[in-house]
């Protein structure tokens, strides 16, 4: 297993509120459950409503060392993540069920957080790890909030060349056409006012 990609988790997480647009997905117990993806055993453990507003406090938590980071300020994303790592430890098991070899011996893995008290407790506990792991085998500017407007999306950077500066593809061609439209106006701009002048 990689850890590193259950910093999924906090991309996803953030990535369910868009602020600038005034959208929230997180409504209902089974919205919080797509986050987990399906079939996840840790979505089993959420029964009770109360963990939507807990979970809305924590993607504000990562939203933030999200924007420290891509802000250029890793010492405060690092700070953020290390809060949410205190007061959501991490509790490593091994496993092995349910996954069997050729030889039919167990293919053991890590479960970082099954004995959590709570699905909040759990998720962000998996998201915080992953996102620590990503951090510091990547670096905190590899930790981005999508540059087209008015899109304000997590990402993790896995570009070669740190580069990427959207969310997604779509993100960067509607960034990239109004570009290409801004400058053909001022263009034209230029044009009309030098056949004027």
């Amino acid at each position: 297993m990689e850890l590193a990609s259950y910093a999924d988790y906090a991309v996803r997480l953030v990535n369910s509120e868009e602020p600038d647009r005034g959208t929230d997905a997180l409504v209902s117990v089974d919205a919080v459950r797509d986050l987990f993806g399906s079939p996840d055993s840790r979505a089993a453990q959420l029964t009770e409503p109360a963990d939507l507003p807990r979970l809305r406090g924590v993607r504000a938590r990562l939203r933030a060392v999200f924007e420290a980071a891509a802000g250029g300020d890793e010492v405060r994303g690092v700070d953020l993540l290390n809060g949410l790592l205190a007061e959501y430890p991490v509790s490593p098991q091994v496993s092995g069920h349910d996954y069997l070899d050729e030889s039919g011996r167990p293919r053991w893995h890590l479960h970082l957080a099954d004995n959590a008290p709570s699905a909040t407790a759990n998720f962000t506990a998996v998201a915080c790890m992953g996102l620590a792991i990503h951090l510091t085998e990547l670096g905190a500017d590899r930790l981005g909030i999508c540059q087209a407007a008015p899109c304000r999306n997590a990402y993790l950077d896995t570009s070669t060349n740190r580069s990427r500066r959207y969310c997604s593809d779509r993100c960067a061609t509607r960034a990239n056409v109004a570009a290409y439209r801004a400058r053909k106006k001022q263009e034209a701009a230029a044009a009309a006012a030098t056949a004027r002048g």
